[in-house]
């Protein structure tokens, strides 16, 4: 059984940087999209970046173009998404997910249906 694990949520203050990282246990997350969401509170999930299984294919939300990038190691089984500029409208649960109906360098779209296997979230506050 498939399990995604987000790594790296934290306090930090605006205009600083993160990295978050999202593993997989049971069965590996190389072949497959995958996306990072985020829900702060009191609002909907919303898709914030994905990247295509080969790792060629980005997207991003207009909100986070030109501060956050998403990048994949697949030899760790991992994929980042490094956060800078931080402000404090990004403050959220931050979920990593897989598609598992887009392999090779079929293009990902960050619409939350598209994801079956969801992460427990990590926690990131943006706050001085």
């Amino acid at each position: 059984q498939l399990q995604l694990v987000e790594s790296g949520g934290a306090l930090v203050q605006p205009g600083g940087s993160l990295r978050l990282s999202c593993a997989s246990s049971g069965s590996t997350l190389n072949y497959y999209a995958i996306g990072w969401f985020r829900q702060a509170p009191g609002k909907e999930r919303e898709g914030v970046s994905c990247i295509s299984s080969s790792g060629g294919r980005l997207n991003y939300a207009d909100s986070v173009k030109g501060r956050f990038t998403i990048s994949r190691d697949n030899a760790k089984k991992l994929v980042y998404l490094q956060m800078n500029s931080l402000k404090p409208e990004d403050t959220a649960v931050y979920y990593c997910a897989l598609d598992p109906k887009r392999v090779g360098p079929t293009p990902c779209e960050i619409r939350t249906y598209d994801y079956e296997y969801w992460g427990q979230g990590t926690q990131v506050t943006v706050s001085s």
